[in-house]
């Protein structure tokens, strides 16, 4: 139930980002609103399994470095996850379509935010 919940978070701060910011855009493979659900949906799913997997991976790697960075080239992983995320989908022939590394930076920056304060508000729910 958690792991749903969390795709749903996830779908819905990506829906948001794609209002805020201008070079990140979801195209889904057609244009019902089903179709457009499901769309955010599997980008949610690509996006968590991106950022459970490959970046976890890569956080632990480059610990020593984010320590001498004071913590900013975790904003850089995250925007290069964030376009992963965005070529992953694009093979399927929908998904996060982001127009430049520093959209994906603003992008993944902005889903974090919303994704955090969306789990603030829904954390009495996913805690029983």
């Amino acid at each position: 139930m958690r792991f749903l919940l969390k795709i749903i978070v996830n779908a819905v701060a990506l829906w948001l980002t794609t209002l805020i910011v201008a070079g990140v855009s979801v195209e889904p493979y057609e244009n019902t609103t089903l179709a457009v659900v499901l769309t955010y949906l599997l980008v949610a799913l690509i996006f968590g399994l991106v950022n459970g997997i490959i970046g976890t991976v890569l956080h632990i790697i480059a610990f020593p470095l984010y320590v001498l960075t004071l913590g900013l080239l975790a904003l850089i992983v995250n925007g290069l996850l964030f376009l992963l995320v965005g070529w992953i989908s694009s093979l399927m022939g929908f998904g996060l379509v982001v127009d430049g590394f520093w959209w994906g930076v603003l992008g993944a920056i902005v889903v974090a935010i919303i994704a955090w304060i969306l789990g603030l508000i829904l954390r009495p729910v996913t805690s029983k």
